[in-house]
């Protein structure tokens, strides 16, 4: 039996990617699901279940690193084991800089004890099991830890963290037999911008970028999925994405005028 953690799993991509998991393995999965909400937790992992998949549900701030190495302790102490660790808990933001006030900056550094401190803690408590099954490392960053998004400054900042740090995860484990795999999803039908925080990191309750084209989270669970079966080090999503990341070391000021089209008009700089 599979052992999968799932951080950020109450909704969104980790709720959809902990369904598609389910259906794929049935009663040979074992899922640990992770988030702040357990009722919203529950839902899924009741979804889950109806495929015959054993699931946990571990309510967990990923923001705290105590909660997080018990995640992984719990996780390993139920199952035996750990196989797959998928970091996908991440919060967003839409603010530009000089809009965010001095008494107001602290949440950036929030921002980033969810979004990267969360994965770094889960994966260091986890990486002795999934040596030992020589498993498989998901981080869910962004094409915004690809090319710098105006207006989201402080989240751009947290997934190039991402991609820095797992991209250097990925040598050191080269030999190891464990695989890590960074995806790059681009605007996807989710309420992660309506929940993410403003200047004043509050919860915005708007999306700053245009979502006409948003990629469903089955299809984004699907490729996920599908990379980290293959163990690619990698999945960019969009063709606009892989193209923007290539093209910016050639002409650079024509990828800043792309990031900007992706912005609503209000949300554009002043």
């Amino acid at each position: 039996m599979k052992t999968f953690v799932i951080t950020g799993a109450s909704d969104g991509i980790g709720a959809e990617m902990a369904c598609q998991i389910a259906q794929a393995h049935g009663a040979d999965g074992a899922i640990v699901l992770a988030a702040r909400n357990r009722d919203k937790l529950e839902t899924v992992a009741a979804q889950c279940r109806k495929y015959g998949a054993s699931v946990q549900v571990v309510p967990t701030n990923v923001a705290d690193e105590g909660q997080c190495r018990a995640l992984i302790d719990q996780a390993a102490r139920h199952c035996g084991r750990i196989d797959v660790l998928i970091n996908n808990a991440g919060v967003s933001a839409q603010a530009l800089f000089e809009d965010v006030k001095a008494q107001d900056l602290h949440w950036y550094e929030q921002l980033m004890k969810v979004n990267l401190w969360g994965s770094v803690w889960c994966t260091h408590a986890a990486l002795p099991h999934l040596k030992a099954s020589c498993g498989r490392i998901v981080a869910v960053s962004s094409l915004a830890g690809l090319v710098g998004v105006p207006g989201r400054t402080a989240y751009s900042a947290t997934k190039f963290a991402m991609t820095g740090f797992f991209e250097a995860l990925r040598a050191e484990l080269k030999d190891s037999g464990v695989s890590v795999t960074t995806a790059y999803p681009g605007v996807v039908a989710t309420r992660i911008r309506y929940h993410g925080l403003n200047a004043r990191g509050e919860a915005a309750g708007v999306s700053g970028l245009k979502e006409d084209d948003a990629m469903s989270t089955a299809e984004c669970a699907r490729l996920i999925i599908a990379g980290m079966n293959g163990r690619r080090r990698e999945v960019v999503m969009t063709t606009r994405g892989k193209l923007g990341r290539f093209v910016k070391l050639l002409a650079p000021g024509w990828v800043e005028k792309m990031a900007l089209a992706a912005l609503k008009v209000e949300a554009r700089p002043h």
